[in-house]
């Protein structure tokens, strides 16, 4: 039984080979912006690789490029698929390929579903890579003279600053790492002796925060520094006084900066899947019409398109007999190996020899 048959005639025929041309154009269009995407998302995440420890969530883009790039390939085949369905003596060299590229588009919008999946399902993978990052490079701030880290604090100052953050969690992460290098220490004072002797570790820790925590919008100047002693500044309350810092942690800020846009390709992703499959389901509409056509005597009569020859049931099962078919072909028969034919020539000379011996006398 024919599965989802169509009466076309010659006049569909053209217009669905036209539609589908256009079709196929607007799905190059579409994966030429999938793979500008990808390149665009990698590219973010490049810029911040220095405050990420992993490189697992680059799979997204990665896998966005590729697709691209497949998409713009597969459909610039349809194109010239639905230009050359209208000849007779050209259709037919595109019979053979027809059924890769039936695979290839459905390997495509499952990849493409792949995506959307992981755009959501990598978030909790994006936070620890920033926790660990940022954790670093908070550690790494005051390391300006050393090779690996001399760009670090540039980069945690531009990074606070561009995106209105403070800290890993929050501003109190700066209370617990010393990020004042002790080139710019003066050890004969004795503020800094009693900080360094009152510390396990002989770490200069303050209850202060880097410039780039500052808020511009507050209307009090910025404080630095003694952010936990009241006393350290007029009309001051650090219990209650909404602080001129960045309240919001950089993890948190960056977190919802990627996923937002990752989650936005959502549905641009899903618009790309709904073209793909109606280029699949319409070329093997034309594909099926365009050979009934062919093997009428009347060339431009009326023909029928379907997507399956038989139902699905029995499409499976046709499909698992050749499977099994191919499989079975595969394997090496063991009693082939043990005991080769004997050729036949030599079966020849074996009987010659035999003619050639005298009988035995009586």
């Amino acid at each position: 039984m024919v599965l989802m048959k169509i009466k076309f005639t010659q006049q569909r025929r053209v217009c669905l080979a036209q539609g589908l041309w256009l079709l196929s154009w607007l799905a190059i269009m579409c994966g030429v912006f999938t793979f500008c995407l990808g390149v665009y998302l990698k590219t973010e995440l490049l810029r911040r690789a220095e405050v990420m420890d992993n490189t697992e969530i680059h799979v997204v883009p990665n896998i966005l490029m590729m697709l691209g790039l497949a998409s713009i390939g597969t459909n610039w085949v349809a194109t010239r698929v639905c230009q050359d369905s209208m000849d007779a003596n050209r259709f037919p060299r595109w019979k053979p390929l027809l059924l890769l590229w039936f695979i290839i588009v459905a390997i495509l919008c499952c990849l493409f579903i792949s995506v959307v999946v992981l755009s959501y399902a990598l978030q909790g993978c994006l936070e620890e890579s920033l926790k660990v990052g940022l954790r670093n490079g908070i550690r790494f701030y005051k390391d300006t003279d050393v090779p690996d880290h001399c760009f670090q604090k540039e980069t945690i100052d531009h990074l606070q600053m561009e995106f209105c953050c403070c800290g890993n969690n929050n501003f109190r992460d700066w209370f617990e790492v010393q990020w004042i290098s002790n080139r710019y220490l003066d050890f004969t004072s004795k503020d800094v002796k009693d900080r360094i002797r009152s510390n396990v570790d002989g770490r200069y820790l303050l209850d202060g925060v880097p410039f780039s925590c500052c808020n511009p919008s507050s209307p009090r100047p910025c404080l630095q520094y003694h952010l936990t002693d009241n006393s350290a500044h007029y009309n001051y309350d650090f219990q209650t006084e909404e602080l001129n810092l960045y309240s919001r942690g950089c993890r948190q800020a960056l977190t919802d900066y990627y996923m937002e846009m990752m989650n936005s390709t959502g549905p641009g992703v899903l618009t790309i899947i709904i073209i793909q499959i109606s280029m699949f389901l319409s070329l093997r509409y034309l594909q099926t019409a365009v050979e009934g056509a062919m093997a009428l005597e009347n060339k431009e009569g009326d023909s029928e398109g379907y997507l399956l020859e038989k139902d699905v049931k029995e499409t499976l099962k046709d499909f698992k007999a050749n499977v099994l078919q191919i499989l079975k072909l595969a394997q090496v028969d063991p009693t082939t190996e043990q005991s080769p034919e004997v050729p036949a020539t030599e079966k020849a000379d074996n009987a010659t020899e035999k003619a050639a011996d005298p009988a035995p006398s009586s």
